[in-house]
């Protein structure tokens, strides 16, 4: 399982149907959900996104295929972006795993 961050921007539409159905947004969660994607943290937030989800999921492939499908509706348009845990990442960078292209470092 992997972490991923998510921005999202509703479109008029969708704006539309939030102003409407507020509670709009947990069904769309529980959606994910069915899609195999889980939901750990969502916040709405001011500037050029309207929401930052952290999401779990199996695969980049379960999180493209979550993209398409909710794209292609017309409400919401998203970035999704994996995320690396800052230990594993700084863990990478002093060599304790292997990075692409280059072997481990011996200690």
């Amino acid at each position: 399982m992997g972490t991923y961050i998510m921005l999202s921007t509703l479109s008029d539409g969708g704006r539309k149907v939030l102003r409407e159905r507020p509670g709009w947004i947990r069904k769309v969660n529980r959606e994910l959900e069915r899609m195999g994607v889980k939901v750990r943290a969502q916040y709405a937030v001011l500037g050029p996104y309207d929401f930052v989800t952290v999401l779990e999921a199996p695969d980049n492939e379960t999180v493209s295929r979550v993209s398409i499908e909710f794209g292609a509706r017309g409400s919401v348009q998203m970035m999704t972006l994996p995320a690396i845990p800052l230990d594993a990442f700084i863990a990478r960078l002093e060599g304790g795993g292997p990075a692409r292209g280059r072997k481990p470092k011996r200690r």
